[in-house]
């Protein structure tokens, strides 16, 4: 009976995912050779797991004058080959045709992974912490753990390689980007603004606030995925002492 229940509920949820892509899809030229498929003005998180699934099934389905598809918070971009010798003459209404195709085709639920990152809160890494608690109301301690008790879900990776956006803030932290950005974020800063957290893979400007650190390297161009994080992938805070940062770094 739960199987049952289970699978009634997946498909409920890969319907109502159906009709929202089809209602509000527009593809567009994205310069040269790519198309975008816009799905909503704003960010549902509804529609963009729906995009990942999508996404997972356009890679499956990709015809040889692909190149990549990429998934962003609201759309998708297919990138084509512009010399491809099976490029269709009309590239625009293929890829729109294509994307058509897999929507019909895409699973219930994306095939993410789990990927935990262990993040030091101390104030050392933690630049922000201090401001978010007197905004907040918050104490230092509460604000780690809430942020790594959470769900959280990459929603897409953009901005800088390995950048992650990612939903599942406690709803308590939510604070606008900061009003004056830094110049420079020390590589591995997790960073909140928002409803969201991301996870700087360089030192990089930046405007959302500071509270931990990970030791994790988010980019490395030599590894087989350059990227830690991926598009509809979960992920798990886990709170580290400043000793355990320096052993893991």
């Amino acid at each position: 009976m739960h199987d049952r229940r289970g699978r009634s509920e997946g498909c409920r949820r890969r319907e109502r995912r159906l009709k929202k892509l089809l209602k509000s899809l527009h593809v567009g030229p994205l310069g040269d050779a790519a198309a975008y498929a816009e799905f909503s003005g704003t960010l549902d998180l509804e529609i963009n797991e729906g995009l990942h699934s999508l996404a997972q099934t356009l890679r499956a389905r990709a015809p040889a004058w692909v190149r990549d598809i990429v998934p962003a918070l609201t759309g998708i971009a297919v990138h084509f080959d512009a010399e491809h010798a099976e490029l269709p003459a009309e590239p625009l209404e293929a890829a729109e045709k294509l994307v058509r195709e897999c929507i019909d085709a895409m699973p219930s639920r994306p095939a993410g992974r789990e990927i935990e990152v262990p993040v030091c809160y101390d104030p050392e890494f933690a630049l922000d912490i201090v401001e978010i608690a007197g905004r907040s109301g918050i104490e230092p301690e509460g604000i780690a753990a809430r942020h790594s008790r959470s769900e959280h879900r990459v929603l897409m990776v953009g901005f800088a390689p390995g950048l992650p956006y990612i939903a599942g803030l406690d709803p308590a932290l939510a604070l606008p980007r900061r009003a004056t950005p830094r110049t420079r974020v020390p590589a591995g800063s997790v960073a909140i603004a928002n409803l969201q957290t991301t996870v700087y893979p360089f030192e990089t400007p930046g405007g959302w606030s500071v509270i931990g650190r990970t030791p994790l390297v988010l980019f490395d161009p030599a590894r087989e995925a350059p990227s830690l994080f991926a598009p509809g992938d979960r992920v798990r805070f886990v709170a580290i002492s400043r000793s355990d940062y320096a052993r893991l770094k």
